[in-house]
């Protein structure tokens, strides 16, 4: 659940970078609209497309990664659903193994001391 949480808080920290860097692009663009000559407006031209097909793939890659998360949250609630004691058991075992791999850590922490 935890890493869901991180994934998602990742993502939209990318999306939300994403369109500040395109905004900051788009102000870019305005300010150097009056350098005039053939190179300088087939470099706007470049990167307003460039920056389209960059937009356009990230709302892609987020609607994709998005519906992937609700297909794995769907799959697991319905897993755990017809399956409560086999969900029992694993969140069982891994928590004695966390258990466990704390118990060691502190262990050895003590023994160097």
């Amino acid at each position: 659940m935890e890493s869901n949480n991180y994934a998602s808080s990742s993502r939209e920290k990318l999306v939300e970078d994403f369109k500040v860097l395109s905004k900051d692009v788009q102000e870019l663009l305005k300010a150097t609209a009056s350098v005039v000559g053939e190179r300088a407006t087939d470099a706007r031209g470049k990167v307003q497309e460039s920056l389209k097909v960059a937009q356009e793939k990230l709302s892609q890659v987020s609607a994709q990664a998005k519906d992937k998360g609700q297909a794995a949250i769907t799959a697991t609630d319905v897993y755990v659903r017809d399956n409560p004691w086999n969900a029992v058991g694993v969140a069982a075992g891994v928590g004695f193994l966390l258990g466990l791999g704390f118990a060691a850590g502190t262990f050895l922490r003590r023994s160097d001391d």
